[in-house]
Order: C-alpha cells, then structure tokens, then sequence
C-alpha cells in the first residue's frame, strides 16, 4: 500500500504530462485525489485494526506508523478539497499552463507521501526537498514580476532552510555513530537506542532541523518567503502551502523530535519550541495590525498557526495530542480562508482591503465562508480551531510553573482576533462601492462546494471526534514524546 500511495500520484503526473486532453487533465485532479484518500484510509484501518501502530518492523524503509498516517490523511484530505476546487478555478483562468500545474499539483502529493511514509532521516530529507521543487513552478503559476520574485525567493529561502536541515540529518547520523549506532538509521533503531547516542551532536542536530524544517513551516523569523508567496499565488495554491507543504515539514521536525525526546533530552527541545511558538505569534501580531492586503492577513495568519503547533509540542504531555488536532484544524480552516480569498480577489480585481466592501452581497457564498472562516481560525466555538486552542490553554495553565505561558498565549490570541477582525469587518459588511469597476466574476457551484465541505469537516471535529482518529491522535503523540 506504500508504494501505491507514493506512485499513484505520480503516475497520474506522468499521465496529466503526456495527454493531449485539457480536459482530461483536469480531471485527473479530482479523480486522483478520491482515490489516493480511499488509498489512506484502507491503508491506516488495516494498520490500526489488523497490525497495530507498534508492530512493525525497524528494518522497513517505508510504512505508515501514527504520525506519518495522520499527517498523510491530513494532507490527502486538504489535496482532494482542492483538486475539486481546481477544475471550476481552472475553466476562469484561460491561456495559463494548465499541464505544469496539473503536473506539480499532483508531484507535490506523492513527494508529501513519501514524507509520511519514510522511516528514514534521509529519505524524509529527499521528500521534503522535492516538495519544494514540486510547488515552486505553482508559485509562479500568475507569471507576472511580482509572482517570479515570489518564486525565487521561495526556492532561494527554502533552499537554505533544507540545507540546514540535512546538516541537521548530518548531526543526528554522526550522533549515532559516536553511540554505535551503524546504518540503516531508521527512526525506530534510533528512538530504541537514544540514551546511547551523543547528546552534543543529537542537540545539534536537532537546533539545524529546527531551523531547516521550522523555514519550510514558516516559523518566525523564518517566515519571510511566506507573505510573498501567499499574497501573489492563486488562492487554491496558497491553501495547498499553508495545509500541506508546512505540515509535511512539521512531520519532518517531529521525528527528529521523537528521537531527542527518547534520548531524555526533552527539556532543552521544549524550551526551543515554546520560544519559537510564541515568538511566531507575537510575531504574526504586530504585522496583523492595519494589514491593508487580505491574502497576506493570511499568510501571517499561517505563521501564527505554525507556532501554535510547536507551542504545543513544547508544553508536552496532552498538549501533544492536541497540537496534533490543531494541524488538521488548521489545514481545513486555511483551505476555506484561501479558496474564498481567491474568490473575492477575482471578483473584486484586487487584493486591497479598502477595495473589497460588501462581500457579503456582492459575493454572498464566498464571503460568509470567508466570514466563517475567520471565526473559525480565530478560536471561535464550535469549530475545530477552538477545541485545540481552547486544550492548549488549559494544557498550559495546568502544567507545573507554566501560567504565565498561558497568560501570554491567550493574550496573543486575543490580540490576533482583534487585528484580523477590522479588515475581515470591513470586507464582508456593507454596500459594494458603486464606482468600482465590475467583474463578471459570481459565486458558483465548482467555487465554492468544496469549501463548503471544509467549513463542514471544520465543524463536525469540532464537537466530535471519531475514536479511531482519536486513537490515532494518541498514538502519533506517544510517538512523538520518544514511545515508538
């Protein structure tokens, strides 16, 4: 089943390269993407009913353990909301070159399951790094200066996050060298014998992942390709980015995380994650306040979210389970924030905030999705963000010495409501300015069902959670507090 998730999306690139048929093409999206999710969800009830999270074998290069399969559902589940999203995107965008983003769209999903399913530190390298090969040609998908700048300073800044991220892997191997450890170094060989490991070089390497991987998820002040990227691609693009390619690097972080954490060195980790956390945070605030571009409110909205989830690995115990959550709640919300963003950016020819009034009548489906949106990423009940962010607080009060880290963190989250809440008011509310130039751009069914559909998933985790998810939650957690 590992093989068939990783090549079916390339197989489907070779496909989507070769056809002559636009439309074909195009439907290889959607197609593709309700096959690869039945693929994930076959593949974890067989692990999760029949074989068990722990019973595989330390010799395997590639399966699916907790962690790699929750971050794959995640991930499969975000890519199949967007393919069908894509067609109807598509069909408004004449005269692009729908092949090369057909093509790299569906690379990006089988360099992202090759992420999940590696057992390796290097192999998680490799598929870290073609991710960012795969979705830099997306970037620039609008060819105009702003999106080639955008581009380049996306593979530029990536590029020298993932090399620090293999010297990082350097480290970690060099690590286990010194404590006896000979190749193949598989994560659980690694995680069995951490305590016999060198802690210098293990700290080491795990600062360089930090900052390698913390680059590719956008963390503070890594961040810098991300309000560029996100403010000039397409909407779908930006949702595939703030969803996929930072929870791919998010699952990369954590497993050298686990390993750190089995060797008895969790405490000087946490501290770097808590740090980074909120200086993430803090950060996404101050340049929140009187944002005029609504699509780069978002990207600093990806940011602030990023150092949720390592704020929350930081605090440890059940905040861990929780971080998790928050990844697939994160992942969901943004794909609804990006795709209606894109709506109204079409529909209203710009990215302005003072240009876009009256959504909510001009564009009535995507501005209350956009609306909701933002209440959801916020924090506000019922939705999924709120449960997550709702735990984490109480994780952080109720850990030993940490109250004033849960002060700090609701401060900043009510502070990030209070700055996204002014432009997304002016946007949606009122009467569309009669003197601005009118697009034939509307709502329709292709635009906005699968956002919808994300609204909706957004929801029902918020208020229930099945128990085989659950289970796998916990699961992922216990591997990531060093209990392979």
């Amino acid at each position: 089943m590992s093989w068939f998730l990783i090549f079916l999306p390339l197989a489907a690139a070779l496909m989507a390269f070769f056809t002559k048929s636009e439309a074909f093409r195009v439907r290889l999206l959607p197609i593709t993407g309700l096959g690869h999710l039945a693929g994930v969800v076959v593949s974890l009830v067989i692990n999760t009913w029949y074989r068990g999270w722990g019973t595989a074998p330390p010799g395997v290069w590639l399966g699916l353990d907790a962690l790699g399969g929750w971050v794959l559902l995640v991930v499969s589940t975000l890519f199949t909301l967007c393919a069908f999203y894509a067609p109807g995107y598509l069909a408004l965008r004449p005269g692009r070159n729908v092949r090369i983003f057909v093509v790299c769209f569906l690379c990006f999903l089988g360099m992202a399951s090759l992420v999940a399913h590696a057992r390796h530190p290097g192999l998680v390298w490799v598929g870290m790094e073609t991710t960012t090969l795969a979705s830099a040609p997306l970037v620039y998908f609008n060819h105009n200066k702003q999106s080639l700048e955008a581009a380049w300073k996306y593979i530029i800044v990536g590029s020298v996050g993932i090399a620090l991220a293999l010297l990082g892997t350097l480290f970690l191997a060099y690590g286990a060298y010194m404590g006896g450890l000979d190749e193949p170094l598989h994560y659980v060989r690694l995680m069995q014998q951490a305590p016999e490991l060198s802690r210098p070089w293990l700290r080491a390497g795990f600062v360089l992942a930090l900052v390698g991987y913390g680059t590719k998820m956008g963390l503070a002040p890594l961040h810098t390709w991300k309000p560029d990227a996100y403010s000039v691609t397409p909407g779908i693009v930006g949702a595939l980015l703030a969803g996929g390619v930072t929870s791919c690097a998010f699952l990369a972080l954590l497993r050298t995380y686990g390993v750190l954490a089995a060797a008895g060195e969790t405490a000087f980790a946490q501290e770097l994650m808590i740090g980074f956390g909120l200086l993430s945070m803090a950060w996404a605030l101050a340049f929140m306040v009187r944002q005029t571009d609504f699509k780069r409110l978002l990207a600093y909205s990806s940011v602030e979210h990023m150092g949720i989830l390592v704020f929350g690995i930081g605090l440890g115990g059940a905040a861990v389970r929780f971080a998790l959550f928050h990844l697939a709640a994160n992942a969901l919300v943004k794909s609804v924030l990006f795709m209606s963003a894109g709506n109204l950016h079409r529909a209203y020819g710009s990215r302005q905030v003072s240009a876009v009034t009256g959504a909510l009548r001009r564009m009535p489906v995507s501005g209350w999705l956009f609306l909701l949106g933002f209440l959801a990423i916020t924090g506000a009940p019922p939705f999924a963000p709120f449960y997550s962010e709702f735990n984490l607080a109480v994780s952080a009060f109720t850990s030993g010495g940490t109250i004033w880290l849960g002060v700090l963190f609701l401060v900043l989250l009510g502070g990030i409501f209070l700055a996204m809440s002014d432009p997304v008011v002016k946007m949606v509310f009122g009467t569309p300015r009669a003197n601005r130039e009118r697009t034939p751009y509307t709502d329709a069914f292709a635009t906005t069902a699968p956002l919808v559909v994300a609204l909706g998933l957004a929801l029902v985790l918020g208020v229930w959670l099945p128990r085989p998810a659950d289970q796998m939650i916990r699961s992922a957690a216990a591997w990531v507090e060093g209990q392979p």
